[in-house]
């Protein structure tokens, strides 16, 4: 049926109730039509006194902007990344502001202390390393007593914690604060060491070894710090005990300590008695089950060292042999270190390498030592005494190769107890040690740590209070090894030169005390006595016209005393070590003061009647002939820098009052007379000659003992002597007073002679008139300078009271030189210039004018 065209018009009209609109890909939807509106509009209120800044503005922050207040607060938090962040942060601050440390240091250290038993590993770790680089070196000089408080409650509870992490940081944030405050351990002694044994009584660290080397290196801290009556070696061998470099405390221990120790000690042999059971199946020995063990030992060590040098063991009567050597049941368990003893020697493995052997070695020479801090040995069980014996006496015949000892390191700390050890030992072991241990210090190195270690062990065997030096007295074999060390000094002191100055020290100290203790057996005194002619090349010696200097004017003031020293104690020095001695009074760069003292020393060595005087008479005069004075002509600024005229004066001085100490003054000046006046009329400088008349004015002062053939030939020098006073003090010293000061200084003890003996004036008054007639005919400057180099020295014998009196008998030679003086000037047949005939003129004048002043003394 088709449908007609009214009827689709009628559809088509028919309304849409939604219309449909197509929208765009892409394009954002209209918002519906009956949407509310929500945005809220507002201006923005500026407050500026509340900003943040504002508030900082003055403060140390950190990078984050945070000040130290708020970084505190942090390490609360409960994060631990902030906290070990705020941790950073505080370390920051610090390092750039140390001034806050100072100003808030108890603040900062109560805060953080909190951190100590930290949940957090790395928190714990940052903590460390704060106080260990920032805080505790900030804080070094500082009162210690609040800082440790605040510190040691907070640490002793981290040790109680339930983890074994945090229990181990804790034992390390103790050994921290006794590196830098070592005093703090007496303190808290007792409790420390209960806790050291609680914590390695009840865990097992065969299979961690490194938390039990955390714990023992801080045990053997503490350990060191505990007193003991041994004695010091006056700090000659530092290397004799490296832990023991924390000895400020010297407070001791109460008796709960003591027994503390004494529980500490067999939880310790324990534990090295399970390293040994574990080590024994293992295929090799690894370095952390070696430095475990080796702490074990040293911890044992110390712990014995000092309950042997208590103040109970010392008073303990031995009974039987456990007894003997490990005291008694109230301070070690007889069978404790018997277990040690069971072991020794260790021998873990078979088929070692090298490293193991080096490794095993140690260990050995550790149970050695603590065996060795025991005493009364010759009552331990033989076989127990054999096996020592033989580790020791084959541990020091070691091999040497190129001077350098195999296992030297491990095997120093056994060279201490040699000298107590061959007290007690039988004949026949004391002789096989005793070769052990010479072939040892002979072939070591002369610069080594083991050739320090055997010269102060022969050093306690000559200590009078040991007695060891009684036992040669019938024993030739002992005797032999005496004298083979006697010997070896004075070339081992050569060898040494100024390489080592610590061993130079001991050695040098060894001599003396050799010296020292000489006198008391014959044989041991001539071998010293003997030694002298070797020591000469310490000091120096001629080798033809050349000097070989040796290794005392390198060394420093210490050792060249202590060298002089050693020289006292010779009953009779020879005059070839007097020969070296002077050389070195004559080293120009030796300080004055080692030059006086070398005076002194023989000095006194003469008064005891060491010194022939022949010699001492001869070393005095050859110091004085040959010692040098520099510059003879130096700018007055520079005088006092350079020159070294006031030493010799000194030694002038010394050496005039050593000889007039000699006895009777006209014996003595008649038994020198000759030599002093041969050097006078010799070829030596101004200052020399000057030094041995003021010799002859201290000896003969009233100039009375003088022979005339000593007038004589003094007299034919004096006038030249006299002459070049005036010419070098006027060219040398600028300063006028300084002039006149220096002149008399040389002109006095001359002034002495001529007042004590008139002739040598009436000597000297004709060569100068003489020397004014000769000059005449060789005019120039030099001798127009000579003429009036004569005027004033007449001038300055004007001016002395004593010539003065005496110049009246000489009238006609001082006439003679004026007349020689005025015909020089009046004729007209001389080549003289204006200036020099006023320079003449001039001093004419002033030496006339100042006769005029002169009242007569006649």
């Amino acid at each position: 049926m088709v449908k007609n065209k009214s009827q689709s018009k009628k559809s088509q009209k028919r309304g849409v109730d939604f219309k449909k609109i197509k929208r765009k890909i892409g394009r954002k939807l209209p918002p519906p039509k009956n949407a509310t509106n929500t945005e809220i509009k507002s201006k923005a209120i500026v407050l500026p006194e509340q900003s943040i800044a504002a508030e900082k503005a003055g403060l140390a922050v950190s990078r984050k902007g945070l000040t130290l207040k708020e970084l505190l607060q942090q390490t609360s938090h409960h994060n631990a990344k902030v906290r070990k962040d705020a941790l950073l942060g505080v370390k920051d601050i610090l390092l750039k502001n140390p001034v806050e440390l100072k100003l808030h240091k108890l603040a900062i250290i109560e805060k953080l202390r909190e951190r100590i038993g930290d949940d957090d590993k790395f928190v714990r770790e940052t903590l460390y390393q704060l106080f260990k680089t920032v805080i505790f070196p900030g804080c070094a000089q500082d009162n210690q007593g609040p800082l440790v408080s605040l510190m040691m409650a907070y640490t002793f509870h981290a040790m109680t914690h339930l983890a074994i992490e945090v229990r181990l940081m804790a034992f390390k944030f103790f050994d921290l604060i006794v590196q830098f405050f070592p005093s703090s351990f007496s303190l808290y002694a007792e409790k420390i060491l209960q806790k050291y044994e609680d914590i390695l009584r009840k865990n097992h660290f065969l299979h961690d070894k490194s938390k039990l080397k955390s714990i023992l290196t801080g045990l053997i801290r503490c350990l060191s710090l505990l007193p003991c009556n041994e004695k010091e070696e006056e700090n000659e061998f530092p290397e004799r005990e490296v832990l023991h470099a924390y000895t400020e405390v010297k407070k001791p221990i109460d008796l709960a300590g003591t027994i503390t120790l004494k529980d500490l000690l067999p939880v310790l042999v324990g534990i090295f008695q399970d390293f040994m059971a574990l080590m024994r199946t293992a295929s090799q020995l690894d370095a952390q089950s070696c430095d475990s063990m080796q702490y074990i030992l040293q911890s044992i060590d110390l712990i014995v060292r000092f309950l042997v040098s208590s103040e109970g063991y010392s008073q303990i009567r031995p009974s039987r042999w456990e007894f003997d050597m490990i005291a008694c049941d109230h301070i070690i368990s007889p069978m404790t270190l018997k277990k040690l003893w069971g072991v020794f020697p260790l021998n873990l493995v078979y088929h070692l390498s090298g490293k193991d052997d080096d490794r095993i070695f140690m260990l050995n020479t550790l149970i050695a030592k603590i065996f060795l801090q025991l005493s009364y040995w010759s009552h331990c069980p033989s076989n127990l005494l054999e096996k020592f014996m033989e580790f020791i006496e084959s541990s020091l015949s070691t091999k040497i190769q190129s001077g350098k000892v195999f296992h030297e390191k491990p095997l120093l700390p056994l060279i201490p107890y040699i000298p107590k050890l061959t007290m007690q030992i039988s004949n026949d072991w004391r002789s096989r040690v005793l070769q052990a241990f010479t072939e040892l210090f002979r072939n070591c190195n002369p610069e080594s740590s083991m050739k320090l270690a055997c010269v102060s062990a022969i050093k306690e065997m000559f200590d009078p209070e040991s007695g060891w030096i009684d036992l040669d007295a019938n024993d030739p074999i002992l005797l032999d090894y005496v004298v083979a060390w006697i010997q070896d000094l004075p070339p081992l002191l050569i060898l040494l030169d100024d390489k080592n100055p610590l061993c130079s020290k001991a050695v040098v100290r060894l001599l003396l005390r050799v010296g020292q203790v000489a006198p008391v057996r014959a044989s041991i005194l001539w071998e010293f006595e003997n030694t002298q002619y070797s020591f000469r090349g310490f000091f120096g010696m001629k080798n033809g016209e050349a000097i070989c200097y040796g290794p005392f004017i390198k060394l420093t003031p210490d050792i060249q005393q202590l060298a002089l020293h050693c020289v006292y104690y010779y009953s009779v020095m020879d005059s070839l070590l007097l020969e070296s001695l002077v050389l070195c009074c004559l080293y120009n760069d030796l300080e004055p003061d080692m030059v006086f003292r070398i005076l002194e020393v023989l000095n006194c060595a003469s008064r005891a009647g060491h010194i022939p005087i022949a010699d001492y008479a001869s070393f005095h005069v050859t110091l004085l002939s040959r010692f040098q004075v520099y510059p003879e002509k130096i700018p007055i600024v520079e005088y006092d820098r350079k020159s070294n005229r006031r030493t010799f004066k000194r030694v002038t001085k010394d050496v005039c009052s050593y000889l007039s100490q000699l006895g009777d003054h006209d014996l003595v000046f008649r038994m020198l007379e000759k030599i002093i006046v041969d050097q006078i009329c010799g070829e030596i400088p101004m200052d020399n000659k000057c030094a041995f008349l003021r010799l002859i004015v201290t000896l003969d002062p009233k100039v009375t003992s003088i022979s005339d053939e000593s007038v004589v030939n003094i007299s034919r020098v004096l006038p030249q002597y006299l002459i070049d006073i005036i010419y070098n003090v006027e060219e040398d010293d600028h300063d006028s007073a300084i002039a006149v000061k220096r002149r008399l200084y040389y002109l006095i003890p001359s002034f002495y002679l001529i007042h004590g003996c008139n002739r040598l004036l009436n000597v000297v008054l004709k060569e100068m008139g003489s020397w004014v007639y000769d000059v005449s005919s060789l005019l120039g400057s030099h001798s127009v300078d000579k003429i009036c180099a004569i005027a004033s020295l007449l001038l300055d014998m004007y001016k002395d009271t004593k010539i003065r009196k005496i110049l009246s008998s000489c009238k006609i030679e001082i006439e003679t030189v004026f007349q020689s003086v005025f015909n020089l000037l009046s004729s007209e047949g001389t080549k003289l210039t204006l200036e020099e005939k006023h320079k003449i003129q001039s001093a004419y004048d002033r030496l006339r004018a100042t006769m005029e002043r002169t009242p007569s003394t006649e």
